[in-house]
């Protein structure tokens, strides 16, 4: 990966994080990989913020993130609304200061909303986009007009708050969690802009979550598939209860292909809640779809017409489903197949989805040998991961590197992956929800074989140990590398290796 006479900067990182002794580990990675990226050389990926130049500005960051950190973090839930919305009470309820589009779902959450605001985008409306969690910074996760807000607005926001986040706490048996905060920090951001409409991926669940607190003009649901189960149920139609609870009297629910029975449970609550519904598979879809270079070339059904020939440049067929759900969306937004009868512009359609990006999403950011990076961590989404890497790449070998957060099914991940890898090396990330290196191992090990399993704990380490794996095949083999488990890993390894 570099020169043997030179010092390899990837071999700072564990010395740069252990340097933040004082910070969460989440948040002490993302210095450390921005110090070790710009040492690489290059400059920073477009739409992925690093730290910020500017060291005063750093600082307040760091300051934020520091206090951000002394709350409940993403895993420990009271499941209520009632923190949030008294937090909206004291602002104003700034949540209902514009229409939004509320996304559920298990896999495909962050996709859609992404694609669903480049549509919006496209025909001139001002956005504001709020997802989960961030790839590499903090501020990926409050985004206007297609852009994170930058470092100095995301400050500012959390100041603005900050006394009514303290108010709140004083009155609540528990103080506000680290996603209420954020999510009120985004609900006040879009208000202040103003934004024309939000786009809110739900964190967890539905109808306790956060996010909740909003009536969503249009409620999508991607699909529902078994993950968080000691949270959300233990069943596709236990876990449809909880993300059915987005959808609101009145709205337009759009939902994704479904389990018969999440389905069945999705469309009685829209019939409660006297919402519309459009179905995939049934009001709109997929119509055709062939592989091109980059990405995929598909045709669209949505509920007031045929979109053809769009190009979408991510790869996958999930992708192509995510693509459909998020026009279904925006139409719906817009009122057509209701109001209007025509369809959307199709050279707007075009122009919109050929402008997408999806960090840490079947990501290339290194080739000679290929090195592709996807948050996959769970069954679902690995075996959706699987199905993209036949179809887009014609590897020789391909080197699993698998870092999983301890609460996921990592014998379902690392099965889903076993029909790709020719051998994986099991690393670990820095989070403190990391599963061990020697965990993760064992269980490797079982689905594999020894013979099929390396152990490299540090990740620039196993990131080292793959490409040389890979480069086994010769420069012109197609040998390549699919690091995937965690969006923590994927953010981590993205940090480390810039992109291209």
């Amino acid at each position: 990966m570099s020169d043997q006479n030179e010092p390899d900067p990837l071999d700072s990182f564990d010395e740069i994080i252990a340097a933040e002794t004082d910070r969460d580990p989440d948040l002490a990675v993302i210095e450390a990989g921005s110090r070790t990226l710009r040492t690489l050389g290059g400059p920073p990926e477009s739409g992925v913020p690093t730290r910020p130049a500017d060291p005063e500005v750093d600082k307040a960051l760091r300051e934020v993130e520091a206090e951000l950190a002394t709350r409940w973090g993403e895993t420990k839930l009271e499941p209520s609304v009632s923190r949030i919305a008294a937090l909206m009470d004291v602002l104003g309820e700034p949540q209902r200061a514009y229409p939004s589009i509320h996304i559920t779902g298990t896999n495909g959450k962050t996709s859609t909303a992404r694609m669903v605001e480049a549509l919006l985008g496209a025909f001139d409306l001002r956005t504001g986009r709020y997802t989960s969690p961030h790839v590499q910074s903090i501020t990926e996760r409050i985004s206007l007009d297609g852009a994170p807000v930058s470092a100095e607005r995301f400050v500012e926001t959390y100041h603005d708050i900050k006394p009514y986040v303290e108010m709140v706490d004083a009155a609540q048996e528990y103080r506000l969690s680290f996603f209420e905060v954020l999510t009120g920090m985004a609900y006040a951001a879009f208000a202040d802009a103003p934004v024309d409409v939000a786009v809110v991926e739900v964190g967890m669940g539905g109808s306790w979550d956060a996010t909740n607190v909003i009536d969503g003009d249009v409620a999508v649901v991607t699909p529902i598939d078994l993950d968080h189960t000691d949270r959300l149920g233990g069943t596709p139609a236990e876990i449809a209860v909880e993300k059915g609870g987005i959808i609101k009297t009145g709205a337009t629910a759009i939902l994704a292909q479904q389990p018969v029975d999440a389905a069945q449970v999705l469309l009685k609550k829209a019939v409660e809640v006297d919402a519309t519904v459009a179905r995939e598979g049934l009001e709109f879809g997929v119509v055709a779809r062939q592989v091109a270079v980059g990405g995929q070339l598909v045709t669209l059904r949505g509920v007031g017409g045929e979109y053809p020939e769009v190009y979408l440049p991510l790869h996958g067929p999930y992708q192509a489903h995510n693509a459909a759900v998020a026009l279904a969306a925006v139409e719906a937004f817009f009122g057509v197949g209701a109001q209007r009868p025509e369809p959307l512009d199709i050279d707007t359609v075009r122009k919109a989805f050929a402008s997408v990006s999806a960090p840490g999403r079947m990501e290339v950011v290194r080739r000679s040998p290929t090195v592709v990076l996807d948050a996959a961590h769970n069954p679902a989404g690995a075996h959706a991961t699987t199905e993209a890497v036949r179809e887009a790449f014609d590897f020789s070998r391909l080197i699993g590197v698998v870092g999983a957060s301890g609460d996921k099914n990592v014998r379902g991940l690392l099965e889903a992956y076993e029909p790709i890898f020719a051998e994986v090396v099991i690393t670990q990330n820095t989070s403190h929800r990391a599963m061990g290196a020697d965990e993760l191992a064992a269980i490797a090990v079982e689905v594999f074989g020894e013979e099929r399993v390396q152990v490299e704990p540090r990740l620039p380490d196993a990131l080292e140990a793959a490409i040389t794996l890979a480069e086994e095949e010769g420069e012109f083999a197609g040998g390549g590398v699919l690091v995937t488990g965690s969006v923590i890993t994927v953010g981590e390894a993205r940090l480390l290796l810039g992109k291209g």
